[in-house]
């Protein structure tokens, strides 16, 4: 690992890989640093990516790595804890200093951050040991792998009652568990019934599981509800904590009054606030499937290369007037 690179990249999932791949074919030197905990390392699959279709997240990455390897980017294990701005490199006004966890400090021209997000997922005891596997969130994920199941749906925020006719399309044994009344109006449970889905309302104690696999929930009643499969939605939050230092933070993001998650506030190349930082994949946008997440990386890498480009032409044309003055005088 160097001191200095043109570009640091935070984080080596599908954005920040396919961002390192652009800047490594464009002859940049490209560090990532992944802390290897992507959103979806629960999963068994990625779905939905053309080419790719259900290969495992792990198998996904590590293709990656060695794509991104074959044009001279660095990958290396870690976790960033800090962030600053620094005086540029002499050729450009801007820069960046990191801290890695081990104490590493190394510098760069421009930061892409791709450090993703944490699911903050319902307390419902034995949920979390299921995530990702028994216990889904998307429909466009995990729907195929649950169709004509007993699909159970946790209705918890009001976009649930969506949730769950999403999943009504997949499967005609829908189970719709409503933890509080003012979730679903008088219009949203005829619409429910008209498709067929059973409303039980009330808390839900637990999720059940057998030898490692969901096989239903138990209900404040204590009634126990035999399913394959439960749809829960999280909270997605952006980890950007390390970005304090360069006074950026992630802002909460709303779909009508419901808070879904927070995310870092980017232009469409990933530009954030902050000059030379950009971002992509969940950590800018918390709905961004894999496929998603890496075209972002693509079209931030790409930007990033272009900022670049722009400030070594502004750094030439300098240093050429420079020149032009010394041989006048």
């Amino acid at each position: 690992m160097r001191d200095h690179y043109d570009v640091i990249v935070i984080g080596g999932a599908a954005a920040g890989l396919s961002a390192a791949l652009v800047l490594g074919r464009s002859r940049r030197s490209v560090l990532v640093v992944d802390a290897g905990e992507p959103r979806n390392a629960p999963a068994e699959g990625a779905h939905n990516y053309l080419g790719r279709e259900g290969a495992s997240p792990s198998e996904l990455y590590r293709i990656g790595r060695d794509e991104v390897a074959a044009y001279g980017v660095e990958v290396t294990a870690g976790r960033i804890v800090a962030a600053s701005a620094t005086d540029g490199d002499g050729v450009d006004a801007v820069g960046f200093s990191v801290t890695l966890d081990s104490g590493a400090v190394v510098t760069a021209r421009r930061l892409v951050v791709a450090s993703g997000a944490v699911d903050v997922l319902p307390e419902v005891p034995g949920l979390a040991e299921q995530w990702g596997r028994g216990v889904v969130h998307c429909p466009f994920c995990h729907g195929w792998e649950v169709r004509d199941q007993r699909i159970g749906v946790l209705v918890t925020t009001p976009n649930g009652v969506h949730h769950a006719l999403m999943f009504r399309a997949l499967s005609e044994d829908v189970t719709a568990f409503v933890t509080d009344p003012a979730l679903v109006d008088d219009t949203a449970l005829s619409g429910l019934q008209a498709r067929g889905i059973r409303v039980v309302p009330g808390p839900v104690a637990e999720v059940l599981s057998v030898d490692g696999a969901l096989s239903g929930v138990r209900l404040g009643s204590g009634e126990v509800v035999p399913l394959d499969a439960l749809a829960a939605a999280s909270t997605v939050e952006a980890r950007v904590g390390f970005l304090s230092g360069l006074g950026l933070e992630a802002v909460d993001q709303v779909m009508g009054d419901f808070r879904f998650g927070s995310a870092l506030s980017v232009d469409p190349a990933g530009q954030t606030a902050v000059r030379g930082v950009y971002a992509a994949g969940n950590v800018a946008s918390p709905m961004a499937t894999v496929i998603a997440s890496a075209a972002a990386g693509t079209q931030a890498g790409a930007a990033v290369h272009g900022d670049l480009v722009q400030a070594d032409l502004a750094a030439a044309l300098a240093g050429a007037g420079a020149g032009a003055e010394q041989v006048s005088a």
